[in-house]
């Protein structure tokens, strides 16, 4: 069974279906993730700016698309803290799944480590009072992002890394939180990624799809735009190296994500 030979319940647990790049063609994108079996869009939230558009796409798909509220790494400078102030607003206004999408990024952002990380530690304490997971974004600074987390293992934090492209060292790390899951996506097909190797020693019950749409095309669409249909791609992938049925994939991965994110039951009617 391919990808495209069935209709499964998919979940793409990290997209950016609000963003321009979808300006032109939104309902068309949202209708071949709907053809493709991707029932339920979880959004993650960047900045200050992109909470309207995030919120009217909700408000568009109710049922379909959920919410995160965060402040994304690239974008915190010396006014984080003016900048959360509606992502604050919008999180206690509307009801989010998750706050994201949140971490640390020393690729882009070397000069604003320390902002970043005081941003971080800010956004972990609205998760743990509102009782959400966090939704981490972490891009070379594995190990800040694991002294950050370190301090919170006697609370109730949970999570994901979203697009995981660690080793079996982070695996493990991560792993011995017991409450964090593995965000897997375009990154997982491609071939110097060395994924293959890492995918079967994340423990099943935490592993989610996402597509980090309009980023990080899967293959056979890597370079171009991505979008939450390629989500079973991704899924196809993860079936591929553990060697499971494409079904069983479906339903493992869909019920890690209700169960990190609190979904609610699917509506059979949007099916």
């Amino acid at each position: 069974m391919t990808a495209s030979d069935a209709k499964l319940n998919w979940i793409d647990t990290h997209c950016h279906l609000y963003v321009n790049a979808f300006a032109e063609d939104r309902a068309e994108a949202m209708q071949r993730a709907v053809d493709a079996g991707i029932e339920r869009l979880l959004l993650p939230n960047i900045d200050a700016e992109s909470v309207g558009p995030l919120l009217a796409l909700v408000e568009a798909h109710p049922g379909r698309c959920f919410p995160m509220m965060g402040l994304h790494p690239c974008h915190v400078d010396e006014q984080w803290e003016k900048e959360c102030t509606p992502i604050l607003a919008a999180l206690d206004a509307e009801p989010c799944i998750a706050v994201g999408e949140i971490g640390m990024d020393l690729f882009r952002g070397k000069k604003t480590r320390a902002l970043q990380i005081a941003a971080f530690h800010a956004q972990i304490g609205w998760a743990l009072e509102r009782d959400l997971p966090v939704v981490l974004h972490v891009r070379e600074a594995f190990q800040d992002t694991f002294e950050v987390l370190d301090q919170y293992t006697e609370t109730a934090l949970r999570g994901v890394f979203h697009c995981f492209t660690g080793g079996r060292d982070e695996v493990e790390k991560i792993s011995s939180y017991g409450s964090f899951h593995f965000g897997l996506g375009g990154v997982t097909t491609f071939r110097k990624a060395g994924m293959e190797a890492v995918i079967p020693h994340i423990p099943e019950d935490r592993i989610i799809l996402e597509t980090d749409s309009p980023y990080l095309a899967p293959v056979p669409h890597r370079g171009q735009r991505n979008e939450p249909a390629y989500t079973a791609l991704v899924g196809q992938r993860v079936a591929d190296v553990l060697e499971r049925p494409l079904a069983e994939v479906a339903a493992l991965t869909t019920a890690n994500a209700e169960r990190l994110f609190r979904l609610p039951a699917l509506n059979p009617a949007m099916s």
